[in-house]
């Protein structure tokens, strides 16, 4: 069976750099996945990312090394499974707010006796290649989201729950949840301090965390304080910020002059 890339990674003690994409379009992933990331997640929740389409994105991606993952719209037993028969290698579940959300979220991304799984890998046969059955469980990454006061209140018991092979912090929801404004590159001394409680969960049970960053110069940061999973920008951001710097520099020039005279 194919490895996953990202466990490797982990193993050496390394940091992944995840990238995103939020667009329905299969040559934007074929794009981020060429760009040198390590993995690109396909964002199922806030993306505009629906049904079908999933397939065409894990297809593009794997045209490349980079490892396929999906951030599913929430925890149902249904897109998780789904999911994982399109071929993800790791799934991020929004909203695991519990340890008993926790232990939901193995029973739906693990075969039996480990979890509940359905069998019926239709295309994770193909690109985990045979025997993937007998493998998946231990080869796809389950990635919990702490992104809540309550789940960060029992951070250090999700974390612990077998089968929860990574935390991921959502930075926007947390720093809501704590009173405020939504947003990435957190500098709120409390919600700094509960996305360092969460990286400590992580550490004391042996479990990589992840978070999502808005700045290259942040993630950098939390890659130096332990962080061994971040996300920057996706493939959206990436067109708008790009399409924007070209149009405010040559709006720039036409107000100065420059660049009339040939």
């Amino acid at each position: 069976m194919r490895a996953n890339k990202v466990r490797e990674i982990w193993a050496g003690g390394g940091a992944v750099i995840n990238g995103w994409v939020s667009l329905s379009n299969g040559f934007s992933a074929e794009l981020m996945a060429n760009a040198g990331f390590d993995s690109v997640t396909v964002d199922q929740q806030h993306g505009l990312v629906y049904g079908e389409s999933v397939i065409g994105l894990f297809q593009a991606i794997s045209t490349t090394e980079t490892v396929p993952f999906t951030r599913v719209p929430w925890l149902d037993p249904a897109a998780i499974m789904q999911a994982l028969d399109a071929g993800a290698y790791g799934i991020i579940c929004p909203m695991v707010n519990s340890v008993d959300d926790a232990l939901r979220f193995v029973e739906y991304a693990s075969y039996p006796p480990m979890g509940g799984r359905s069998y019926g890998p239709i295309r994770a046969n193909v690109y985990g290649g045979r025997p993937y059955p007998a493998n998946a469980n231990e080869t796809i990454i389950r990635m919990a989201m702490i992104e809540t006061r309550q789940a960060l209140e029992v951070c250090e018991e999700i974390a612990g729950v077998d089968g929860i092979d990574a935390l991921y912090i959502g930075p926007s929801d947390l720093a809501s949840s704590l009173g405020y404004k939504p947003g990435q590159d957190q500098r709120e001394p409390e919600v700094v301090a509960a996305m360092e409680r969460i990286l400590a969960a992580g550490k004391a049970a042996g479990k990589p965390v992840g978070c999502h960053n808005g700045s290259a110069a942040y993630a950098r940061e939390m890659i130096d304080k332990g962080f061994q999973f971040v996300t920057v920008g996706s493939d959206a951001i990436f067109i708008a910020q790009g399409a924007a710097s070209v149009v405010n520099d040559l709006k720039s020039e036409a107000l100065t002059g420059a660049g009339t005279s040939y």
